[in-house]
């Protein structure tokens, strides 16, 4: 094994989570900062909790309260088409035929 080109190796490197808790490992860094452990995992502790620490649930959450159906699942990709489809079909039939149709219409309105 050649003595350059390889890290500094500590065996016992304190490794800090955020709920406080510590523990040592052997590591090529001297102090390791983790999020989560497996005393506050929710998979260890038995909890029901989200373990986000980017903000994706909560973004996530705003994206569904402010869809504009008001639903809280938003419509998936072939929903949508098939409801697009349908406004535009109604439109269509909306719309008049003909020449006669639309006389008509101007007629009813006046």
């Amino acid at each position: 094994m050649k003595a350059v080109g390889h890290p500094k190796y500590y065996p016992d490197a304190v490794v800090k989570c955020a709920c406080g808790n510590t523990f040592t490992v052997g590591s090529t860094k001297p102090v390791i900062s983790v999020e989560i452990c497996a005393a506050c995992h929710p998979f260890f502790t038995g909890e029901m909790k989200f373990v986000d620490t980017m903000g994706r649930v909560e973004r996530f959450q705003q994206k569904m309260a402010q869809h504009p159906s008001g639903t809280a699942m938003a419509l998936s990709k072939r929903a949508r088409k098939q409801l697009k489809r349908k406004q535009e079909e109604e439109a269509e039939a909306a719309r008049p035929k003909s020449l006669k149709e639309m006389f008509d219409k101007i007629k009813a309105a006046a």
